[in-house]
This record gives structure tokens, sequence and C-alpha cells, in this order.
């Protein structure tokens, strides 16, 4: 198999994650909300695994939803949201120009309830703009959108100023904590409301949780209608397996993300060394506010499409979001932090993970360096 750098899309599960999913699969066999034996014994895993998950993050278990996701826990953020702003007469939501597919398109659907929709902008380095963001963040603002980390170029924003001028308008501050959490140390205090995916950290995937800040919680609407599951905030029966090995994903990443995070950035610097002595070559993004694992790269004269194509029976990487991957269409990140257009075409992203090693590294960077290298001489004879 090709060596595997794309974690961004997708985190391979922990041995451990696998291990517990499957053993639980046999033993808590029933449905969670029953009231007799087996269902009590499947309520207790799946509540030993809201607190390994609240526990990561610094939350109160109480304050975990459970949803199949990020995605849903972004859609379930607006629409649970959308009652409580209309009657405090604050319709207008503040978004990041950089924010994954799922949080963009919830926060556009309230447009059909009459509300404002304002794109905060970013740096060319992919930072939001504080200074635009005080100017846009006014009063009747009902809640700012701002992912920790952005899914494309790694960027870690600054929520902790974001969360200071959020808090003296009197509005909320959600986070898509999608690609931080597990991944960078996150201070839950600065925000109100917070989606987590467990498949991005080392989980099975179809499970993920949104944080409620306690206060807010009673206020939500749920998105979904149903059995009134979740504190009535997300109907549906809850998969006791994938919660189980969400809560071990969750401990193991607690307890390791420090050793993780500092191994996986020295191997990160070390590659991203060895692509910018490539002729053409330019990181895009900020160099420091950086997760550990980023790397998302342009190279002059090279199709980042036919780069990752002429990679794939030697090193799995991405062009962007897998959610955008079927789009013909260069990033939208790239292109809402200012880039030009050629530069965005020639991006690739590259994710490194818990499980990359040395040797990864030194296959990766020859491949990548081969790969740019015949694509421009392919491109020359054209």
């Amino acid at each position: 198999m090709p060596i595997y750098l794309d974690y961004h899309s997708h985190a391979p599960m922990h041995p451990a994650a696998r291990a517990a999913t499957f053993e639980a699969y046999e033993r808590f066999d029933s449905n969670p909300h029953s009231t007799h034996i087996h269902g009590t014994l499947a309520h207790d895993a799946v509540e030993s695994s809201r607190g390994q998950v609240a526990h990561l993050i610094g939350a109160r278990p109480s304050e975990i939803v459970f949803t199949s996701g990020a995605t849903e826990a972004n859609n379930l953020v607006f629409a649970g949201l959308r009652d409580l702003l209309t009657a405090q007469n604050k319709k207008k939501v503040v978004i990041g120009a950089v924010e994954h597919p799922s949080a963009l398109k919830a926060a556009e659907a309230l447009r059909r309830d009459n509300f404002e929709i304002v794109s905060l902008p970013v740096h060319t380095d992919g930072l939001i703009d504080l200074d635009a963001a005080a100017e846009m963040i006014t009063t009747d603002t009902g809640i700012v959108s701002v992912a920790a980390a952005n899914h494309e170029v790694g960027v870690l924003q600054p929520l902790a100023a974001l969360s200071e001028l959020v808090r003296t308008r009197g509005s909320l501050l959600h986070s898509d904590l999608a690609q931080a959490a597990g991944k960078i140390e996150l201070d839950l205090s600065v925000l109100d409301l917070a989606s987590i995916s467990s498949h991005k950290l080392g989980g099975p995937g179809g499970i993920g949780a949104l944080y409620v800040r306690r206060l807010i919680k009673p206020k939500m609407k749920p998105h979904l209608a149903g059995g009134g599951q979740e504190a009535g905030l997300r109907s549906g029966t809850l998969p006791t397996p994938l919660c189980v090995g969400f809560g071990v994903a969750c401990q193991l990443a607690a307890e390791e993300m420090a050793e993780t995070g500092t191994r996986v950035r020295r191997m990160r610097d070390s590659l991203l060394t060895e692509l910018l002595a490539i002729t053409g070559s330019k990181l895009n993004g900020s160099a420091t506010a950086r997760l550990p694992g980023n790397i998302n790269i342009s190279f002059d004269d090279v199709d980042g499409e036919a780069l990752a194509y002429h990679l794939q029976q030697s090193v799995s990487v991405s062009t962007g979001s897998t959610c955008s991957a079927k789009s013909l269409e260069p990033s939208p990140v790239l292109l809402a932090m200012g880039l030009p257009r050629h530069v965005a075409e020639s991006a690739i992203r590259i994710g490194l993970g818990p499980f990359t090693t040395e040797h990864d590294i030194e296959i990766a960077s020859r491949a990548i360096t081969a790969s740019v290298t015949e694509l421009r001489s392919i491109r020359r004879r054209a």
C-alpha cells in the first residue's frame, strides 16, 4: 500500500479503539435507551465514553451531545439556535471565510429565515482578520463560527482574542474542532459550542459530538424529530459500539497528544525542508500557527490534481477538503486567502499523524520530488 499522508481527511483507527469497538458489538448488543439490564449495561458504556470525550476537550460530560459526526454537529449548532436568536433579535451570523463546507452551508441555510450571513475575511496566511471582526461582530450578531484549525492549511486561529471580542457583543462563539481535537491543547472556556469528529482522531467513523455550554443547552431546539434522546437535542438510538470506540480514541489522544505532537512536528519539519528545496515551491498558510502534522504546499508549473494522481501508487495525499474533492475548481480556502488561482491549482495537502514514521517521510520526500520533476518535464514537452 502507498504511504498514508492524508490524516486531515481521516485518521486510521487506533488498534485499541478498533478492538474496543469490535468488543462492544458483542458485549453491548442492545439498545442503550432501554431500561432492562442489557440496555443499562449499554447505557453505562455510552456514559463512560461521554466522559472520555468530555475529558479530552475539558468539558463536563453533561455538555456532550453525541452526533453522527462533526457535519451533523455543525448543522445542529445553526438549526438548534435559530429560534433562540430570532427571539433575541440577533439574526446576524459571522462565519470564517475558510470554514469547512458543513459549517458554511449550515449557516447559509439560515438565510431562508431572514438571517444575515457575513463572511469573516482572513489574511494571506489564513489567520482571521481581527480588525475586520471588530467591525463585523455587532450587538445584533447571534453567533460567530471559526474553526480552531483549518481543514486544508492547518492554520490555528486566535480563538482567545476572538472570544474576548465576541463576549463584548453578547454573542456566542462556535468552533469546529474536527481537525484540532486530540492534536493540540484546547481552552474550552473561550467557546460556547464546539463540534468534534471521531474519525479525525483515530476513532470509528459515523460518530462525533457537539459540546454545548451548560446554560445554552436547554435553550436549543433539536434538529431531528424523534424520541428525544440526548437530552432532547438529538433523537435517534445511539450506536453504543461507535460511542465506545470514540471514547477510547479520545482517552488515547489525551494521553499521547504531547509526545505525538512533538514527534509529528519534527517529521513534518523534516519533510517540509526537503519539499521547500524544490525550485518553485511555496508553503501555503502560516508557518508558525499551524497544526503539527500539516503541510499545504504549491509547486510552480504543476497541477495539484495531476500531482496527487501521479503519487497514487507511492503516497496518498489530497488537494484539499475531501468534501470538495470531486469539484474541478481550485481550493476555495486558498482562494479566500487571496492566493492567485494558479497557486491554488498547484497545491497539495499533506497530513502526518501518529502512525507516520521516519521511513514514510523519506519515501514521501523522494516520491514527491520525482513526481514534480517528471510532471514539469511533461509540461515542457507538451
